[in-house]
């Protein structure tokens, strides 16, 4: 029986290394004299030199090595040659300004934990050898690193590794339970009106770019400001619109000119710092990974546009204001509504990051904010509602707590989001947060993090020079049919908004080849305790 466990946890080393590879690469790479894998109690050395010779066709031959190698996945010592010699930094400023990063010392301080060098189980070893390497070389491979780490053994905590394989797992499994889930959930009676969908391209709306003066800037901010051309019905909102990390103003132009065409105002804003321009100076080695730490200012920068409306600067006759965002963007804009913060934001925060929970990567940006002061902020005036695009925040606050706005909120959403994931971020945040009984969610299948995106290329099926023009794999089903989805609904959203109506809830809607669902509080805590 020990025999088939050890064997068995083994195979799990070996897929938990292939699955965490492309987020793990600094810290997986161990070296020195040995390697000491622990597990029940029990410690496996493996020689670090034995290890390179066997992969580098050394005749004399180690039949037990072998047999491990064979069980950790390398059945061929050309399979092992390539792990050693693959690039583990392409680019050694960007990697550098990754490993400062609040995100990165923290990923690195927990897999620390699991992987220890000697006795340092804080990863300043790996940290300070990466830095030296980089400092002599335009790239690192895993043998660069395996042969400069001044230390006597690496130890590998394969109990902790199965552990953190195993919540991955579920967490994935979760993700496709929650599909099979909607499509047995019949909630509705009746059939929903079908509409079509709204053009991609609208041109009777042009925009405003207004630069805005701050206190609390060194630049000023950049505004797209759309009025209708046209309003045979005036709105009772306008809509403060609001990029994800690292996105810009330019990306959801689409959005901006559908909505102000169907009678809304619209402010675009772009946020230094966190923009495009700062992901451009990450990829050129120029500044660290922004994190958390732009979300103060970004408030900063809400406030300054909602006094600048009220002082006349932007030429916008409606009160009540709309915050919508995507990603980041969603965040700052439940933040800005004067929800606190949960007191044991730091206690869960210390579960999530012990267990390296990497099927939900916001979760890093969430728990930074421990360590962040937020302004302090009373509840928004005249706000009337909050549309998320790929919304997270759901480590913030606990799902019974009172410190709940009575606001609706819309969150969109996508089944092959593993940034945000659909069931933690969109479903369970909403249940979390909002009181409201107009709530509702919008869970697309198919459809990314990066589905409402659009950039420079996507329109044509030709590429651009965005620095999100992204494959297939990560962008997910059509991007310009998800787009045109999210502004139907989301127009849909705020008509009944202003009518003081809710939209119905349905499951397994199709619309040209796209399936979505449309979730109230109900629904979604059905689906929760399905899990």
């Amino acid at each position: 029986m020990r025999t088939n466990s050890f064997i068995k946890k083994l195979v799990v080393l070996g897929t938990v290394g292939s699955l965490l590879a492309p987020y793990c690469t600094y810290p997986n790479l161990q070296a020195a004299e040995r390697f000491e894998i622990h597990f029940d109690g029990m410690s496996i050395p493996i020689s670090i030199k034995e290890l390179v010779d066997w992969s580098q066709g050394s005749e004399e031959t180690n039949s037990e090595l072998a047999s491990w190698l064979n069980l950790l996945g390398f059945k061929e010592r050309k399979g092992l040659a390539n792990f050693l010699n693959t690039p583990l930094v392409r680019d050694k400023s960007m990697a550098r300004q990754i490993l400062r990063s609040w995100s990165g010392r923290k990923l690195l301080d927990e897999v620390s934990d699991l992987i220890l060098m000697d006795e340092d189980s804080s990863g300043e070893s790996v940290l300070d050898t990466l830095e030296n390497l980089l400092n002599k070389k335009e790239e690192v491979t895993t043998f660069d690193l395996l042969n400069s780490l001044s230390v006597k053994a690496i130890h590998i905590d394969l109990d902790g590794w199965i552990e953190v394989a195993k919540n991955w797992r579920s967490e994935l499994n979760k993700q496709q339970k929650l599909i099979s889930d909607l499509g047995r959930i019949n909630e509705t009676a009746g059939t929903k009106e079908e509409s079509n969908f709204l053009p991609f391209e609208i041109k009777e709306t042009e925009y405003k770019l207004i630069s805005l003066i701050v206190p609390h800037r060194s630049e000023p901010l950049n505004l797209e400001v759309w009025n209708p051309s046209f309003r045979e019905e005036k709105r009772e909102n306008w809509i403060l619109l609001m990029p994800g990390l690292g996105g810009d103003r330019n990306h959801f132009n689409w959005l901006a000119r559908s909505l102000s065409h169907n009678g809304w105002p619209v402010v675009v804003i772009d946020h230094p710092g966190s923009d495009s321009l700062a992901l451009e100076n990450l990829l050129k080695g120029r500044l660290p990974l922004p994190g958390a730490e732009v979300i103060p200012d970004r408030l900063n920068d809400i406030d300054s546009v909602l006094k600048a409306k009220e002082s006349g600067k932007i030429d916008i006759s409606v009160e009540k204001v709309v915050l919508m965002g995507h990603s980041l963007g969603a965040l700052t804009a439940i933040l800005a509504s004067g929800l606190k913060l949960d007191d044991q934001l730091e206690n869960r925060c210390q579960k999530v990051l012990d267990n390296l929970s990497l099927t939900n990567l916001s979760s890093l940006l969430q728990c930074q904010l421990v360590d962040i002061t937020l302004p302090d902020r009373k509840n928004m005036e005249n706000l009337s509602s909050i549309i998320g695009m790929n919304s997270f925040g759901s480590f913030l606050w606990q799902k019974d707590s009172a410190n709940q706005i009575n606001i609706p909120l819309f969150l969109t959403g996508g089944t092959f989001d593993l940034v945000t994931p659909s069931i933690s971020e969109q479903l369970g945040l909403l249940l979390s947060v909002s009181s409201s009984p107009l709530s509702r969610v919008l869970l697309i299948e198919g459809a990314s993090h990066f589905s409402p995106i659009r950039v420079e290329g996507q329109m044509y099926q030709s590429e651009g020079k965005d620095l999100f023009n992204l494959g297939e794999s990560i962008v997910g089903y059509h991007p310009l049919s998800v787009q045109s989805l999210l502004s139907f609904e989301i127009i849909n959203f705020l008509e009944k908004l202003e009518e003081k109506k809710s939209i119905s809830p349905y499951t397994s809607l199709t619309k040209d080849e796209l399936k979505f669902h449309i979730l109230d509080s109900t629904i979604i805590e059905k689906l929760i305790n399905n899990q």
